[in-house]
């Protein structure tokens, strides 16, 4: 078939309409490295470097003088060419070509109705990548797309038309994020007055006279902790003295005055305590995941028991699937390690800080070293209440990040948990909190979910303006209009007697 000769009956067009090979007459090149880059623009180095964040933000982060560069203009459109977001395109602006991107552009056409043609594909092109190790734009199925062209004058209508769309279409997307934001500051928020006493105050006023006070929620701790050693020492010695004679608790010293000005002011009837105050009496109550050789890669498996991750701490919830197994045999080496239903697990990289509580219905699983897991003490605090703590950014947060500082990266570790600071209501009022919580949180998550839900809604309807628009139906045809097919031989014609060929270097090496 020759360059540019019209498909015969590939799509369900206008008559008005004819359809070529996309890479019959697009005018397309690859971007280069400059040789000097400077940080800063000078009398000469002037011409900006034009990587993806300058094309989609306007940010330029170097410039060059434009020695063994390619250009790249503002009636061009760019395409991402390499890497993980290959086939993404935005409107061109002036300055050198960045080695990532393509500049492409279509002679005698309406550059902006291929911009939006291409735009419509990105998905297929993104996961049709090829390369095992860069992705990169796989030049056999871009250049081979059925290119629709409508006569000149309907394509800048088309193009008119999507914009239109577009524009609305993108104010109701801005609105709907920015209503997702105010979710996110009303549950710290939230999470704030909960933590302050404010939520449960009329609860309390309305309960007065049977709290617990703050001196007898702090005794009735420390004589459980005695309760449990003596406990503990009778079986030892019944038992013959077999093993490890247990330690007697320590008495946990008092807060001082410049760890107690870190806290808002209290409800009277409220402690504050550090965690070791409110850890499990019943074994031991803080534990890092296996390091290095505790759990090799080979040992990895399948299935069998699960091993927990960052993965399965969403946002304060548990999440279900897991990538490691091991065996039964290898789990009884890492019985230290394991966790059971209500325990906490909290993530000390990465994302510091994210915890959830495994559930219930939640069998046998073991944490990987991104994981502390923490057993409370259910008799004096609530896990769901320690849940909400963790991530109230007013308390537990700050002081995660505050005690993080100075090091190359934030990393939670056990002396860092037990230097934490909480407040501390009776075990009543906690349950209060957390049913006051609960009721909030959950008409929180319906509203972002009904945002998603638009929001997908939102890009389905984008998806669906493009196909009208390259299937003649976004808007009406004009039959004054000249035909795409004289088109296509005007261009014919004008590459006929050019000297010069036409550019493509987006061959992939």
């Amino acid at each position: 078939m020759d360059k540019m000769q019209p498909i015969v009956n590939a799509m369900e067009l206008p008559t008005s309409w004819a359809v070529v090979k996309l890479g019959d007459f697009v005018n397309s090149e690859k971007g280069k490295k400059p040789l000097i880059e400077s940080n800063t623009e000078t009398s000469t180095h002037s011409l900006p470097y034009i990587d993806i964040q300058a094309f989609e933000e306007g940010v330029i982060k170097s410039w060059t003088d434009g020695v063994g560069c390619r250009l790249c203009f503002d009636t061009d459109f760019l395409m991402v060419w390499d890497g993980s977001r290959s086939g993404l395109v935005g409107k061109g602006v002036n300055g050198a070509l960045g080695s990532t991107l393509v500049r492409i552009n279509f002679p005698s056409m309406v550059n902006d109705y291929a911009f939006y043609f291409l735009q419509s594909k990105y998905q297929q092109i993104n996961t049709r990548a090829k390369g095992s190790g860069t992705p990169h734009v796989d030049p056999d199925l871009l250049w081979n797309y059925q290119f629709p062209i409508p006569p000149v004058n309907e394509q800048h209508r088309i193009v008119a038309k999507i914009e239109a769309l577009f524009s609305e279409l993108d104010k109701g997307i801005e609105s709907f994020k920015t209503a997702r934001e105010q979710l996110k500051i009303y549950r710290q928020a939230l999470l704030k007055h909960a933590f302050s006493g404010k939520l449960t105050e009329q609860w309390r006023a309305e309960n007065a006279g049977k709290l617990e006070s703050a001196e007898t929620l702090l005794q009735r701790i420390q004589t459980e902790r005695e309760q449990r050693y003596h406990q503990q020492l009778k079986d030892w010695e019944v038992s013959g003295k077999s093993g490890s004679k247990p330690k007697a608790p320590k008495t946990l010293p008092p807060l001082t005055t410049e760890e107690l000005a870190e806290l808002p002011e209290l409800p009277e009837c409220w402690a504050t305590i550090k965690i070791d105050e409110i850890l499990s009496l019943d074994k031991k109550p803080m534990t890092t995941g296996p390091f290095g050789t505790a759990l090799k890669k080979n040992e990895h498996r399948s299935t069998g028991i699960p091993v927990l991750g960052i993965e399965n701490i969403g946002n304060g919830v548990f999440l279900r699937g897991n990538k490691i197994f091991v065996s039964e045999e290898k789990g009884k080496e890492l019985e230290s390690f394991s966790v059971e239903a209500n325990d906490i697990v909290i993530s000390r990289s990465g994302t510091v800080g994210e915890i959830c509580k495994v559930p219930d219905s939640f069998g046998k699983a073991y944490i990987s070293t991104n994981l502390i897991r923490v057993s409370l003490n259910q008799r004096v605090i609530n896990p769901d209440l320690f849940v909400y703590l963790f991530q109230s950014g007013s308390f537990v947060k700050e002081q995660v990040k505050n005690l993080c500082k100075g090091s190359s990266r934030e990393f939670l570790n056990q002396t860092i948990l037990s230097s934490l600071i909480f407040p501390l209501p009776g075990l009543d009022e906690q349950n209060q909190i957390v049913s006051e919580i609960d009721s909030r949180i959950s008409m929180v998550e319906q509203l972002d979910q009904t945002i998603t839900t638009a929001l997908q809604q939102a890009e389905a309807l984008r998806q669906s303006i493009l196909k009208k628009a390259f299937s003649g139906q976004l808007v009406p045809q004009d039959p004054n209009d000249e035909p795409a097919s004289v088109l296509l031989e005007r261009i014919r014609a004008e590459q006929a007697v050019s000297d010069k060929p036409k550019t493509r270097k987006t061959k992939h090496a």
